[in-house]
């Protein structure tokens, strides 16, 4: 639905943005990755970072989540020092500020970079020490960015809690909230309730992967047993909402429960249709569920692998839905509310863009 005049690319790449659903595995340089691996003797498909660059792109367009979180093993292999892991945490705040984006969740799992005998402490304090570098280096060049950790557990592996506990206690020294990703189908996030337990105990927010690679029973059990504060992806819940004669969209009880808690939804455009959750981004149901009312936030999810950034995705439900500045401003205002940092802090960054958006318009 077309809420203005549609903003053109220069005012899009201006606009501030806000980016919960990013992870650091998936948002490499592709000539870092070229670098990192000539440092390490690691085979790569391709040699030349344009290459490399295609060739992700290329094996993540395959319509299966399973096949998408292949193309990982490759990032993985070059983020195992903590050298290399600082360095991938400092580009990737220099990209993300460069790109417009004022506040950042960025998520990556601690327990897949122990292979050079890191410990899942030391990993965090990499990632910290590469966040708080690129932040200082944003600030200095007038981009100010806030930035913050999601630790994330495997649903394949066995130490949710166990991560659990260690984004406790790194919960004042830059770490937001957990996540739990992973091969939906199969791996239930009842499997862990007693991760979400202890993080409930903790007052510890929390999202969950759910309802991208399999369906509602999967979202359901997110919300419910598992009580999660947001839901990554989320974009099966349009299975729950049915259209009559009439042409009126109808809602599913778990569809309008989520609507009505305000449960925000980490919609990603371009890697939903890499994935086949969705057919393209003008059939992307983000539609339609910000028309309902739901809670929609925009992501990049692998920036890499989907060769993309909240700029571009942005322009992409542009030039998709119509939509204006107006919008992009609900969406981003959207996400600030739905951030795991303190109420104030949010109101503070919120008022910040909403003259961003002011100033851009």
């Amino acid at each position: 639905m077309e809420s203005s005049a549609r903003p053109t690319p220069e005012q899009v790449k201006a606009a501030p943005k806000v980016l919960l659903h990013d992870h650091l595995d998936g948002g490499l340089r592709p000539a870092t990755i070229v670098e990192l691996a000539a440092e390490i003797g690691h085979p790569l498909p391709a040699s030349d970072p344009d290459g490399l660059a295609e060739w992700f792109a290329t094996s993540a367009d395959s319509g299966s989540l399973e096949l998408y979180l292949e193309t990982f093993v490759h990032t993985l292999a070059v983020m195992q020092t903590g050298d290399a892991i600082t360095r991938v945490a400092r580009e990737c705040v220099e990209d993300l500020a460069a790109d417009g984006v004022v506040y950042a969740e960025v998520r990556y799992a601690p327990e897949l970079h122990l292979g050079q005998g890191l410990s899942l402490e030391g990993v965090v304090a990499a990632v910290q020490r590469g966040f708080d570098e690129g932040a200082a280096e944003a600030a200095a060049a007038g981009r100010p960015i806030v930035v913050r950790q999601l630790l994330t557990a495997m649903r394949q592996a066995a130490r949710a809690r166990e991560i659990a506990a260690l984004a406790v206690a790194w919960r004042d020294r830059g770490v937001g909230g957990f996540d739990l990703a992973g091969p939906e189908k199969g791996f239930p996030p009842t499997r862990f309730i007693d991760a979400f337990d202890y993080l409930a105990g903790e007052n510890m927010r929390f999202t969950i992967h759910a309802g991208e690679g399999f369906g509602l029973p999967s979202i359901w059990e997110a919300v419910h047993p598992c009580g999660a504060d947001r839901l990554g992806h989320g974009v099966r819940i349009v299975d729950d909402i049915t259209t009559g004669d009439d042409g009126v969209p109808r809602l599913g009880r778990l569809a309008a429960y989520v609507r009505d808690r305000r449960i925000p939804l980490e919609l990603c455009p371009a890697s939903n249709v890499q994935t086949g959750a969705a057919p393209s981004i003008a059939e992307h149901p983000i539609g339609l569920l910000k028309d309902l009312g739901f809670r929609v936030t925009i992501n990049t999810d692998n920036r890499l692998m989907s060769r993309t950034s909240m700029t571009a995705e942005m322009i992409g439900v542009v030039e998709a839905f119509g939509w204006g500045l107006a919008d992009l401003e609900k969406l981003t205002v959207n996400a600030m509310k739905s951030a795991f940092i303190p109420y104030d802090q949010r109101v503070e960054l919120i008022h910040a863009i909403k003259d961003g958006y002011a100033g851009v318009g």
